[in-house]
């Protein structure tokens, strides 16, 4: 009789790897891509310079940003800001393009040198009816140098009625009301906006000419 045949209990075992070759021969763990937008890293996880990011902040912003608006939304120190703005005018200034960054209505933004205003005035196409009028300007000189104050001292300066002109000055956003007179009837006090600094070039109020010098100019 034939016996049916068995495995046999001394076949071979295939050889276990030692812990060294286990280790290589493990696959390598996922790597995070660099370059997160979260992350304040450049190339290789390299920190981004300061100023670089405060330079794209004011690139991408269409109006003035404060040191401490730029610090908020960085996550840095505003002295830090400050730093990185002061190297940022320096090297604008040293390039000596078409454009520089300059301190405006109470923050910083990148703006055309003035060299260059007739060829972006070219390309916006500016109407004459986008201009203010002599009698909007005068009332803004008005407000700029005596506000706060209500129409009827508007009125009184002027010496004729501006309601439509500070209706038209509101709409642009050049004027504001900041809230009402102790006067009776608590008339509304207007004042300047930091539109008006933008549009006019000017740091803060304190670099509206002087008074005595417009009056001396021929």
């Amino acid at each position: 009789m034939i016996e049916k045949a068995t495995p046999s209990d001394d076949k071979p075992v295939p050889h276990a790897l030692p812990p060294e070759a286990e280790e290589e021969a493990a696959p390598a763990e996922r790597v995070a891509p660099v370059g997160d937008p979260d992350e304040a890293e450049g190339p290789a996880g390299a920190p981004r310079p300061l100023a670089q990011r405060v330079e794209a902040l004011l690139f991408a912003s269409g109006q003035p940003l404060t040191p401490a608006r730029m610090a908020a939304a960085l996550g840095a120190e505003a002295p830090a800001v400050q730093a990185a703005l002061e190297e940022l005018v320096l090297a604008w200034r040293t390039r000596e393009g078409a454009i520089e960054l300059v301190e405006i209505a109470g923050g910083w933004r990148f703006l055309t040198r003035a060299a260059f205003h007739p060829d972006v005035a070219a390309l916006r196409r500016k109407t004459e009816v986008e201009r203010l009028s002599p009698a909007a300007l005068e009332t803004l000189a008005v407000v700029a140098y005596r506000q706060p104050l209500t129409r009827a001292d508007i009125e009184a300066v002027r010496g004729v009625q501006c309601g439509p002109v500070l209706r038209l000055l509101l709409d642009r956003d050049l004027i504001r009301i900041t809230g009402r007179s102790s006067d009776p009837g608590h008339p509304l006090l207007y004042a300047t906006t930091k539109r008006f600094l933008d549009h006019f070039g000017l740091k803060s109020l304190k670099a509206l000419p002087d008074v005595k010098d417009l009056l001396e100019t021929p």
